[in-house]
């Protein structure tokens, strides 16, 4: 238990970063999921194109070149400065927000194409039609393949520690590089896949909750 009370600080400091990066890059990917999701199935085009390019290029390119783009070569294009965990956040939720959109579109698929029609016929938007009678059915019938999103999301947070971020991936090079630090580096690793394990069953229960509660709604 050294390795744990002899490092409560870098312990600290890994979860919160881990954290940070995992519902910081949710938020982003779920909001900007949502809104390529509703792109790839619009009515117009040049939204439908837009939409299947974005998809294409980001979820065809290896998450860890998303990464270099954001922590390496976005200081080089002399923009605002942002620090590398904003930065993580930023290329992990662009990333998965492509998976989420996916997922969303195959669970706007399952809705029955004459709701959508009968919303239109009474005079609703696109927009209007997506949010108050698409989107609420398609959330429903998508729990468990988007809680497989989110846990991915969760696990591909270890690759912000190549890259600067000092959350659970890094840690055990964190307490090897700390003087006097205890803890051998399989003894951290170890810790560190137990407490994964104890974030993802977390997820597990929340994705229980949800499928039981929406199931009842319907």
């Amino acid at each position: 238990m050294d390795v744990i009370f002899g490092n409560l600080d870098l312990w600290g400091t890994a979860i919160k970063n881990t954290l940070l990066v995992f519902f910081g890059g949710g938020l982003l990917a779920l909001g900007l999921g949502i809104i390529v999701g509703a792109m790839r199935v619009s009515p117009v085009p040049i939204a439908r194109g837009v939409g299947t390019l974005y998809v294409t290029l980001v979820r065809n390119t290896p998450l860890t070149l998303v990464f270099f783009f954001f922590v390496l070569g976005y200081p080089a294009l002399g923009l605002p400065k942002m620090s590398t965990l904003v930065l993580g956040i930023l290329a992990i939720g662009i990333y998965t927000a492509t998976y989420v959109a996916e997922v969303l579109r195959a669970g706007i698929n399952t809705v029955p194409v004459g709701q959508a029609e009968a919303a239109r016929a009474i005079g609703l938007p696109f927009g209007q039609v997506m949010s108050l009678v698409v989107l609420p059915q398609a959330f429903r019938s998508v729990v468990p393949p988007m809680m497989s999103v989110f846990i991915a999301l969760l696990k591909n947070t270890t690759v912000a520690a190549g890259f600067s971020v000092a959350e659970l991936g890094a840690l055990r090079a964190t307490i090897n590089d700390a003087a006097g630090r205890p803890g051998s580096p399989m003894e951290v690793l170890l810790w560190v896949a137990l407490v994964f394990v104890v974030l993802v069953m977390i997820l597990s229960f929340a994705q229980n909750r949800l499928e039981k509660k929406w199931r009842i709604a319907r």
